[in-house]
């Protein structure tokens, strides 16, 4: 998605402590002809000193900064003023950093590893007053906020087991079952979650098992 001809370069600032990271952006960004660089940050205090010199319209910032949180510099930004645009840029995918930085003010969340296109269709969004998340954080976000299907109380203390690393017939030992019954609750929980693999039903015991 190209701006219009008309538009002024969008002043963008970027925030994140590789400087490595910085220059390939900085060199995508320029590349378009319609975005200017106006400053780079690694850290929260020259970030609000940038802010407030520079004046960008939208600020670039990683999740993750040495010794601090990229969603809490984003919320303090956002409090010196309100009407600039943040888009996320972090190789996390949790939903809840994701949730956590939409709540800090956040217009957008892009995952590293997105194509250069997805970004700049990110910054376009962003720009144009809307939001964008990468495909998968959107997905995994829909997923955490979706209703958890209705666990009994012993399938909740296996997936618990699960998560704690036992194996079926250790749960059975201390539950007082048959290696059986705890292979058919281990099924039972599979078919409730839409899991199609053992690594699946591991994965998420150890993701959920505390708020089953």
């Amino acid at each position: 998605m190209t701006p219009p001809a008309s538009l002024p370069p969008l002043r963008i600032l970027l925030v994140d402590d590789h400087p490595l990271v910085r220059d390939g952006l900085r060199a995508r960004l320029q590349a378009e002809g319609h975005y200017a660089v106006t400053a780079e940050a690694g850290a929260p205090e020259s970030a609000l000193q940038a802010l407030q010199r520079d004046d960008p319209d939208l600020v670039l910032m990683d999740v993750g900064l040495k010794g601090a949180s990229g969603i809490d510099l984003a919320a303090q930004m956002l409090q010196r003023r309100p009407g600039l645009h943040v888009l996320m840029f972090s190789m996390y995918d949790n939903p809840e950093y994701v949730q956590r930085a939409l709540q800090a003010g956040a217009r957008g969340y892009v995952l590293k590893d997105a194509s250069g296109d997805e970004l700049l269709a990110a910054i376009e969004a962003v720009r144009a007053g809307g939001t964008f998340l990468s495909p998968g954080v959107a997905g995994r976000l829909f997923r955490a906020q979706a209703p958890k299907p209705i666990l009994t109380p012993r399938e909740s203390e296996i997936l618990s087991a699960l998560a704690r690393g036992e194996s079926s017939k250790q749960i059975a030992r201390d539950l007082d079952l048959s290696v059986r019954t705890v292979e058919s609750h281990r099924q039972n929980i599979k078919r409730k979650l839409a899991l199609d693999t053992p690594a699946d039903l591991m994965r998420y015991a150890l993701e959920h098992a505390r708020n089953p």
